[in-house]
């Protein structure tokens, strides 16, 4: 399993280390750990950017995956960008740290390239539950903070 780290912002200060350890625990639980993952944290321009070129929302967001399907055998499953300043606004409304956040949106990205979607209530609450499941099981079975999941869930 490899998780390869590109910060390419300045502006919120992140912890490689932790991202990188929330990145493969959720590759474990995801049975994913022969898979190669990069992981890219950028500001809102760049999101805004990539967003408007790829997905036609010509918008900030926090967190979009691509999955790279090649022909034949490759590790290489998918990249996940993460707005960093989308992140530390998300957290400060939520009272949290933005470290995690950023553990929300990397475990969240990396569910998009498992093929979970979340462009419908139900298929959303299926999504948010796996991803609540595997951010308890990386914190040893203690759960997170429930304001962490404030606003992802209609209802």
């Amino acid at each position: 399993m490899a998780v390869e780290l590109s910060n390419l912002q300045r502006r919120v200060p992140i912890s490689p280390r932790r991202i990188l350890q929330t990145a493969e625990g959720a590759l474990k639980d995801l049975g994913r750990t022969g898979s190669l993952v990069q992981l890219t944290v950028v500001n809102d321009a760049e999101i805004r950017r990539l967003n408007a070129r790829y997905r036609r929302h010509d918008v900030p967001t926090d967190v979009l995956a691509f999955p790279l399907d090649v022909p034949g055998p490759s590790p290489l499953w998918g990249e996940v960008v993460i707005s960093a300043e989308t992140a530390r606004r998300q957290a400060r409304r939520l009272g949290i740290p933005v470290g995690l956040e950023l553990d929300l949106l990397v475990v969240h990205g990396l569910l998009h390239l498992a093929g979970y979607d979340d462009g419908e209530p139900y298929l959303a609450r299926l999504m948010h539950e796996r991803a609540r499941e595997i951010l308890e099981h990386a914190r040893g079975g203690h759960p997170r903070p429930a304001r962490l999941w404030t606003g992802l869930l209609p209802g």
